[in-house]
């Protein structure tokens, strides 16, 4: 018998994952100290925000590269992401940046979606799509923005106009493929193999 390799799970992709939900909490108390008032500090938190960002889009890339794609990386990663995304939901609208309405939309839709995926998993995976890239990169747009001071630019008004209009824009694509990703999961439950199976199944004890 061929023995299969694994690659381990220690490697630099998974260190980078751990790295990103490490720094989830030093964001968090950079972006909330003195209510967000201080421009020091909400310059540190974007800061943070922006490495681990970083870290989001090359662990992914060198795992690939490099064939050390693991079990935990794979459930490490998506972890990593909604934590600093909520994070900065949470944190934003805590200090008045984020109306808890645009919050509460996105966060329910991402925790309904990952309680489908795994409702789903006995029937198949189901790849990220381009919305939710375009979803991801939208978010982070916004919520990168709104973390920086805005203040400190000229033209504060404005920036903060824009950024707004990109965490809408993020709001209604999270919206739109949340609907889609319901409707691509009830099809993948009642068109998978497992699913045509277990219809044929019960079909052929009925008529026995």
């Amino acid at each position: 018998m061929p023995v299969v390799h694994r690659p381990s799970a220690w490697n630099l992709p998974n260190l980078l994952t751990v790295s990103r939900i490490l720094l989830v909490p030093v964001f968090g108390w950079l972006l909330l100290h003195h209510g967000g008032d201080e421009t020091a500090y909400r310059l540190g938190a974007f800061v943070v925000f922006a490495v681990a960002m970083v870290t989001d889009s090359l662990d992914g890339d060198l795992a690939r590269r490099r064939n050390s794609v693991t079990d935990f990386g794979k459930v490490s990663d998506p972890i990593a992401d909604k934590a600093l995304t909520g994070m900065a939901l949470v944190g934003l609208s805590l200090i008045g940046e984020v109306a808890w309405w645009v919050t509460g939309i996105i966060l329910a839709r991402e925790v309904a979606v990952t309680v489908m995926r795994f409702v789903v998993i006995r029937h198949g995976v189901m790849p990220a799509g381009r919305g939710g890239k375009v979803k991801t990169l939208l978010q982070t747009a916004a919520l990168g923005m709104l973390a920086f001071p805005l203040s400190v630019l000229p033209g504060a008004s404005t920036w903060s106009w824009i950024a707004h209009a990109v965490l809408i824009a993020a709001l209604v694509v999270t919206v739109v493929t949340g609907i889609d990703y319901a409707t691509k999961a009830h099809t993948l439950r009642r068109t998978s193999p497992r699913a045509l199976a277990k219809r044929a199944a019960r079909a052929a004890r009925r008529g026995s």
